[in-house]
């Protein structure tokens, strides 16, 4: 791991080293012995149970876990079939209902949401209505589980990075920044996901790099040596089962280039063939598809359609006949230029695992301190 400009206190850092370079000498018995039960544990959670009693047992520390990218994403699922299958921890689940990956901080405020129950074997779960940001918010509340805290707070695991300035727009960034913002330590986790080169079996290799981080942090949490004063981001490279290591890095303004294009009205960006390649749950692509292809459903579309055209001739004969114009979002990967081998989409793109610790206020550099507070006097003195 890579130490320079740390800013993580030196028990965590001592930890995680401890823990996390021990992947070295994968080729060693010991290794070997000590990573088959995590492999065991993600691929056949179903032999685990946890009972009623088990999920208010207080000696286990209680685990909560939510994404960006619904509750039946396959990071989540993965990740809590681990989590529970280590019976180590008592695990809680809330998470969006549907996809909120890129809704950023965002919260529901003049809306009511609805929680439902959801069956997640071994744990305790619930699918939100809302945003990421809604369901930490509203798990950590009291209103919802019968635990105060939960010892540890994992946003994860997203498919594609969150590198650069897309924190701001990621939904599971967002899910640890609330967590750390109600004073409840927290991760989040990306796995850097390429249509062209990743698979399903990427998340639980993305797992299996992420457990003993998940392990190190919970025992300095109750050491007492965990930061108080940010939340850690974990990038996971494409290959998770071939990274380098892991290497702490700094948060980067890298982003992909934003594309928006001027669509026509009738010209939706879903389909059938988008949403196979965008949800990998089998059981949602059925049910996706079998809404779709109702004719129920084909029937209110059309309804809807021509109610929408009767209104908008109305309402150009007494108002002015506005043109409407449409676009939708596309974000364009771009070559980079040569920059800081310790920037956290840099590192990424190296095949390291990514650590950046992301603080809720990041200091201003000097000289940028000094430039703002020179134009603000002079902008003063004009006004004067």
């Amino acid at each position: 791991m890579n130490t320079k400009k740390n800013v993580l206190p030196p028990g965590l850092v001592n930890n995680l080293q401890e823990v996390l370079l021990s992947r070295k000498g994968g080729n060693s018995e010991n290794d070997k012995k000590d990573e088959q039960p995590k492999s065991e544990a993600v691929g056949d959670s179903t032999e685990t149970s946890t009972s009623a009693s088990d999920e208010n047992d207080s000696s286990k520390p209680v685990v909560l876990v939510t994404n960006g990218e619904g509750i039946d994403s396959l990071g989540l699922v993965y990740l809590v079939q681990a989590l529970v299958g280590s019976d180590l921890y008592n695990v809680h689940v809330c998470a969006p209902r549907s996809d909120k990956s890129v809704s950023g901080h965002s919260v529901t405020v003049r809306e009511t949401i609805i929680v439902t129950p959801s069956e997640i074997e071994g744990a305790t779960a619930y699918e939100v209505s809302g945003t990421t940001a809604d369901c930490v918010s509203l798990a950590l509340s009291g209103a919802l589980f019968s635990w105060s805290k939960p010892l540890l707070v994992i946003s994860g695991i997203n498919r594609g990075s969150s590198c650069g300035n897309h924190t701001f727009y990621s939904g599971v960034v967002a899910g640890a920044r609330e967590a750390l913002i109600c004073g409840v330590p927290s991760l989040s986790i990306s796995l850097n996901w390429k249509r062209e080169e990743s698979q399903e079996s990427d998340f639980k290799d993305a797992v299996a790099v992420s457990l003993p981080l998940v392990t190190a942090a919970i025992r300095d949490i109750e050491n007492g040596v965990f930061s108080k004063s940010c939340f850690l981001k974990i990038e996971i490279p494409t290959s998770p089962s071939t990274n380098k290591g892991f290497k702490l890095t700094k948060q980067s303004m890298w982003r992909s280039a934003p594309n928006w294009l001027a669509v026509s009205a009738n010209r939706h960006p879903s389909s059938a063939a988008h949403f196979m390649s965008n949800q990998q749950s089998l059981g949602l692509q059925l049910a996706q598809l079998s809404r779709d292809a109702s004719a129920a459903g084909a029937a209110r579309r059309i309804t809807m359609r021509r109610q929408n055209v009767e209104v908008e001739s109305v309402g150009a004969v007494k108002s002015d006949n506005k043109v409407k114009k449409y676009f939708r979002l596309e974000f364009i990967s771009k070559e980079e230029e040569e920059a800081d081998e310790d920037l956290d989409f840099k590192a990424l793109e190296n095949g390291f695992v990514a650590l950046t610790p992301i603080s809720l206020c990041p200091q201003i550099e000097s000289d940028i301190l000094t430039a703002a507070s020179g134009w603000i006097s002079g902008a003063l003195m004009v006004e004067q």
